[in-house]
């Protein structure tokens, strides 16, 4: 039972208890610190992010770490998009066909997932590529800049059609070079405005 003389189960903490009235703030700088028993203002201002790379490690991710978010991400877009796609088709097939019912919402889940199970892979192998190709040119040439970006995305348009035929090979990798000379114009775009300025 609740002792109504001290206030609740664990005591009476009053605003006028001095055990309350701990400061969360340095005298200084303003640093909140409320859990921790030191002044914060012994640790300084943080000029860089608050993490801690081992010793000789680069501050930024490279090729290989950025690969496996870029694979997954392309995996997960080619579901969306295939699986919008198969739901699209899916409505149009069915709706030609005039299926009702439980047929019909077999048909739809067999449009959604072999359409989205086709893009995803299909994205999939395309990233795994050109992410291969890009760590391997990357570690080659010691040095991460816009031609590793643009050579590893026309060798990944070259090798994904090369199976087809030298026109369609050409052609791929001809998108590759486009998409990626593209990308690396959008990204660098304040850097070739300053080299135009000066």
């Amino acid at each position: 039972m609740m002792d109504t003389q001290r206030g609740g189960w664990f005591g009476s903490m009053s605003a006028g208890d001095p055990n309350v009235n701990v400061p969360v703030t340095s005298s200084q700088s303003g640093i909140t610190s409320p859990y921790l028993n030191f002044d914060p203002a012994y640790i300084g201002a943080h000029t860089e992010g608050d993490f801690i790379f081992p010793e000789g490690a680069s501050s930024q991710r490279g090729r290989f770490e950025l690969a496996f978010s870029q694979i997954g991400g392309s995996v997960c877009l080619g579901a969306s998009i295939g699986g919008l796609n198969g739901i699209y088709s899916g409505l149009k097939e069915t709706s030609a066909a005039q299926l009702t019912g439980k047929v019909r919402r077999t048909q739809m889940l067999n449009f959604l997932t072999k359409q989205g199970a086709s893009s995803a892979q299909t994205l999939g192998v395309i990233a795994l590529m050109y992410s291969g190709f890009g760590v391997i040119i990357s570690k080659t040439r010691g040095v991460e800049d816009e031609l590793n970006t643009i050579t590893a995305a026309t060798l990944t348009g070259l090798l994904y059609k090369s199976s087809v035929g030298l026109k369609n090979c050409l052609r791929s990798g001809a998108i590759g070079f486009c998409l990626s000379a593209a990308y690396c114009l959008w990204t660098s775009r304040e850097r070739l405005r300053d080299f135009r300025e000066s």
